[in-house]
């Protein structure tokens, strides 16, 4: 993709910015003419900047959070998504301070001049196996909660199926097909991230109504006396338990995981000099979002809460009106899902076009390659969660494969290359520490998962 210069909208805003990989990917670039990008435009909103960012982190993670507290207990669990928040920030600002010393504007530039065109490869692919997964199991997830799902064994009613029967309209292949052609495909035509500021908007106000209506259940319960005590602490007896408990952190490691979106919207702000603040304001928000899930939801369903805390909402709340509220909480977090999923395909359409047409004009500049990629993703992406049966072994696969990349050993991996000679005795430890946690905890979760799972096959014929 050649890159075209960027147009300056203040003194602040691209001062000393320029490109220095010409076939970086995860740039949206803005050139005089593209018929793309209209000319001329505004800078984005520190506003509308976090609430952009914010959808990217919160996502489908979120559902299996509550899970994630059944295997850790509550102090543990809630210390380590904290402990995330932290790891996550000091990763993007590590990715920040380099990307400003060397001029460059995208991630995959950054990856470019770090490792050379093989580095920018693998970064971009490492985009693709990611936000190609987290698409699939959201729009897996949309058909669960519109068309019900049998994937455990145990036919769980969609919201659909619930309010007018079964019938051919509302089962899942065809329920899918018009989510995908009336409401993803127009979404995913806007070739600016900023233009999705209002629904990304929307779909925190949406994940922040999930919160609050799960935690408004959870105190009407216990104030009736409806709820237990939950776990506080992790139930360790063996080596086989203790093992379990890396289990989640693929699930931890996915839920913070934003940094292919970082550049473009720094790209994209009025002021760059905002983007760290950007950051911290949407780390807060969505670990806040993300505690509140994990307490109260866990505190509402105790051990029987199942890997997606949606489907737990299948059944009698026990409460006044419970049918509705379970409704409104499935149907809000399913439209929630809708709007997170042009901001994740955003960057998966950029980085698939770099790796197919590297030396091509930029994506906005031709609208039939614009038209050609998105169709073809959406179409991948349609495929795979009609015939995908569960998500959860899948969404544990790209936690602990591209996504532990993205979000910590390429930024360590950079720092320690230090090709400016910028980083500090204390970044480099901390490097070393994110290289070695994320490995061997991401090693023990994939032996782990696949232990479970022979034991499981092998079960039936003992």
């Amino acid at each position: 993709m050649a890159i075209g210069s960027i147009t300056p909208k203040d003194k602040h805003s691209r001062r000393g910015k320029k490109v220095v990989d010409e076939n970086s990917p995860l740039l949206p670039t803005r050139r005089e003419g593209d018929a793309g990008y209209g000319g001329e435009v505004n800078g984005a909103s520190f506003t509308g900047a976090v609430f952009n960012l914010s959808t990217t982190i919160v996502g489908a993670g979120i559902m299996a959070l509550p899970a994630t507290m059944k295997v850790l207990g509550l102090v543990l669990g809630i210390a380590l998504i904290i402990f995330m928040a932290f790891l996550t920030d000091a990763s993007i600002e590590l990715l920040l301070r380099f990307s400003r010393a060397g001029k460059s504007v995208s991630y995959g530039g950054l990856m470019g001049e770090a490792f050379g065109k093989w580095g920018k490869v693998l970064l971009q692919l490492s985009v693709l196996i990611n936000n190609v997964g987290v698409l699939i199991v959201y729009m897996i997830i949309i058909g669960d909660v519109l068309s019900g799902t049998s994937s455990s064994g145990v036919h769980h009613a969609g919201v659909l199926e619930g309010w007018f029967g079964d019938h051919w309209w509302n089962g899942r292949t065809f329920v899918l097909l018009v989510t995908t052609l009336g409401i993803f495909s127009p979404l995913a035509c806007f070739k600016r991230i900023d233009s999705l500021s209002f629904t990304s908007a929307l779909s925190v106000a949406l994940a922040v109504a999930f919160v609050v209506i799960t935690v408004g259940i959870s105190i009407v319960k216990l104030i009736s006396g409806g709820l237990g005590m939950p776990r506080i602490l992790p139930d360790v007896t063996d080596f086989t338990s203790l093992i379990n408990l890396f289990t989640v952190v693929p699930v931890l490691v996915t839920a913070f995981i934003c940094h292919y979106n970082v550049h473009s919207i720094d790209n994209e702000l009025e002021d760059s000099t905002h983007i760290k603040g950007v950051v911290r304001t949407s780390l807060a928000l969505c670990s806040t979002v993300y505690i509140m899930t994990s307490i109260f939801g866990f505190l509402l369903f105790g051990d029987a809460t199942l890997d997606d805390v949606l489907a737990n909402f299948d059944a009698d709340l026990g409460i006044p009106f419970g049918s509705v509220l379970s409704d409104v909480v499935r149907v809000s977090y399913a439209a929630h899902l809708m709007l997170v999923f042009p901001v994740i395909f955003y960057p998966l359409r950029l980085n698939l076009d770099g790796l197919l047409f590297p030396s091509a004009r930029p994506l906005g500049s031709s609208n039939t390659r614009f038209a050609f990629i998105s169709s073809g993703l959406l179409i991948i992406i349609f495929l795979g969660a009609n015939f995908i049966p569960s998500i959860w072994d899948a969404f544990q696969f790209t936690g602990a494969t591209a996504a532990v990349c993205l979000g910590f050993i390429f930024p360590a991996a950079i720092t320690l290359r230090d090709r400016h000679n910028i980083a500090t005795k204390k970044d480099k430890i901390l490097c070393i520490f994110m290289i070695v946690l994320a490995v061997f905890s991401n090693v023990v979760a994939i032996y782990s998962d696949a232990f479970a799972l022979f034991k499981k096959n092998a079960s039936p014929s003992e």
